[in-house]
């Protein structure tokens, strides 16, 4: 009877042991979400807006991505407001501050699109990935960059080339996820996403 009270102990025991450590990783693993790359700064996306090409100075939280404005064809435009923090912010009352090194040069950005629905085949359900240049160098300070969100390509190509004539009819909401990617002053390579919601569609053309 005892040797069956220690058994039963010990699978007890090791079944905690066991969740215990899954809780570990799982902890390890949402912090090295956050906290991605060696760098000891990293990217905050403080706003991510999107402007159509037909009238490009207006920028929203949504994009109403037009895919033929008068008979032509124009490029969306994206805007970021970037700026650092430090993985390490200090004690209180001792706070942290960046050096000049902390400061990360943004060099390229990486966009993708999905739908709401799980459907993402590039050129089928949604437009094609692509990569993009855009360069700043980012410090506590906003900085603000600008960046085609949708290219011109997109529209001549499948699915947003069947949109066309179509009068705003039919439709495809799309969210884009935006990886901006850079490395801080010590060479130490840096990332960070931020998404928006893209409705094409072919929108009344502006007056």
């Amino acid at each position: 009877m005892g040797d069956g009270l220690d058994m039963k102990e010990r699978l007890l025991r090791r079944a905690a042991a066991f969740g215990m450590t899954a809780i570990l990783l799982g902890s390890t693993s949402c912090g090295d979400l956050v906290r991605q790359g060696k760098s000891p700064s990293f990217l905050v996306i403080d706003s991510l807006t999107a402007a159509s090409g037909a009238v490009p100075g207006q920028f929203s939280g949504t994009l109403e991505a037009d895919v033929v404005t008068k008979g032509s064809f124009f490029e969306d435009l994206g805007q970021a407001q970037l700026r650092i923090l430090l993985k390490d912010p200090g004690a209180p009352g001792a706070n942290s501050a960046p050096s000049a090194l902390n400061a990360i040069t943004v060099n390229r950005y990486h966009v993708s699109y999905r739908r709401a629905d799980g459907r993402k085949v590039q050129g089928v359900d949604v437009p094609y990935d692509f990569d993009g240049a855009v360069t700043t160098t980012v410090t506590t300070s906003a900085a603000q960059v600008v960046f085609a969100i949708v290219r011109i390509q997109a529209k001549l190509e499948g699915p947003l080339v069947s949109l066309a004539k179509q009068g705003g009819s039919v439709a495809i909401a799309t969210i884009a996820d935006v990886t901006f990617y850079g490395h801080d002053q010590a060479g130490n390579e840096v990332w960070q996403t931020g998404s928006i919601s893209i409705n094409f569609a072919d929108w009344a053309d502006p007056s």
